[in-house]
């Protein structure tokens, strides 16, 4: 049902059907959860304004609300005396009215009474009994938010596709809402496979790793907005690993396998997914990252990342992550993270192969980091990588490149 092992994909061509898959695979979906919980969601659809905010003429300042005309003409060498007929808290509401000759004493975040247009800062009052002493003139609706003049009533509010964060959850609390439509993130889940991989904290006996890709690939989907889970470990045994892929594909929308993509003795993946599903790609004409396989069962992606981690990486970064995150609603342009540069050192790449050479800036250089794809250490100083074309044998040193940056 599969492809012959091998019959090696361009990276155009494999990027064109990875694409497609996850076209006819999956689709952007919404989910209602509440708004205590969406941080970090991304919205689902345009949000428009339930309520005029503030709701009401709020008071900015703690002072007097009073008629403005009282104040005319009134400083501190011709002051006015009015009578004092109540005190409004934030919160709190009155019966009495503002009447000319009369205030109501106010706090800040309280709702102006009947009758009165403006607030006096109390900085600017002299209080005696139940009367003040007005000592400046204010204009009207002076430290004062009038009704909806931060947000009217059906106006948009937030758009489709904006991220929430502190101030925008607090713009729809501040509305009322207490559930939102978010985009519904993917689900990826991850497997580790091979006789030589062991779990952290197990003893580590000669000629055994510890599994480096099962998190680290599961960190990378969250990275571009989906949920990660790590299935651990899998044995290089033909019915325990067809078991595990249909279990966890049902938890998950789509699965990647770390190791068992070559044609090595013991690497199964391959024909189980053959019987399982469909093969679409069994080979990409890349370095590092040839044996990558993609596959479909029941509607969903099976994709196995080569065992190396550096090569899993990077093939998860150039191939998959770009569809992973049209799928969480993230609006995010990667081509912001192409910068120039000149090469410090010279690459020699071998000839038929796009290659992708890991580098780190040094000095204002690009420095290539020549180590192979095992070497795990290089991920923790490569900050971006290179292409150097299947038809190019080497880059000379000085020459500018596109630097394609991992942040």
């Amino acid at each position: 049902m599969g492809t012959e092992f091998l019959k090696n994909k361009e990276s155009p061509e494999a990027k064109k059907i990875i694409q497609e898959l996850f076209d006819d695979c999956y689709n952007i979906e919404s989910e209602e959860i509440f708004l205590k919980d969406s941080y970090n969601r991304v919205l689902f659809e345009d949000i428009y304004s339930l309520i005029d905010f503030p709701s009401f003429d709020k008071a900015l300042k703690d002072g007097f609300a009073i008629k403005t005309e009282d104040s005319y003409g009134v400083n501190e060498e011709n002051p006015k005396t009015i009578e004092v007929i109540d005190f409004l808290e934030a919160g709190s509401v009155t019966s009495k009215k503002v009447k000319k000759g009369k205030c109501i004493e106010i706090s800040t975040g309280a709702a102006l009474p009947e009758g009165s247009d403006g607030v006096i800062m109390v900085e600017f009052t002299n209080k005696h009994d139940n009367k003040v002493d007005l000592l400046k003139s204010i204009t009207p609706y002076q430290d004062v938010a009038k009704k909806g003049s931060d947000m009217k009533e059906s106006n948009l509010l937030l758009k489709k596709g904006d991220i929430l964060n502190p101030g925008r959850i607090g713009v729809l609390l501040s509305q009322g809402f207490e559930k939102i439509d978010v985009v519904k993130k993917i689900v990826v889940g991850v497997i580790s496979t091979g006789n030589e991989i062991i779990s952290q904290g197990e003893d580590l006996s000669y000629g055994k790793i510890y599994d480096v890709n099962s998190d680290m690939i599961k960190n990378s989907a969250i990275s571009f907005g989906a949920i990660g889970k790590s299935f651990g470990i899998v044995k290089d045994d033909y019915d325990m690993l067809k078991h595990k892929i249909q279990e966890h594909l049902k938890e998950v929308d789509i699965l990647i396998c770390s190791g068992g993509t070559s044609a090595g003795l013991g690497d199964v993946l391959k024909s189980v997914l053959d019987e399982l599903g469909e093969v679409y790609i069994h080979g990409i004409s890349v370095q590092p990252g040839k044996p990558t396989i993609v596959a479909k069962i029941d509607n969903k992606m099976v994709i196995g990342l080569p065992g190396n981690p550096v090569s899993a990486i990077m093939i998860f970064n150039i191939f998959i992550a770009s569809n992973i995150l049209k799928l969480s609603g993230l609006n995010v342009n990667l081509n912001k993270k192409t910068i120039k540069g000149k090469l410090s050192k010279k690459i020699h790449s071998p000839i038929g192969r796009l290659q992708y050479q890991l580098i780190k800036f040094n000095n204002g250089l690009v420095e290539p980091i020549f180590k192979d794809s095992g070497a795990i250490f290089s991920l923790s100083e490569a900050e971006g990588y290179i292409k150097v074309g299947k038809s190019v044998e080497h880059v000379e040193d000085g020459s500018e490149v596109d630097v394609y940056l991992f942040k």
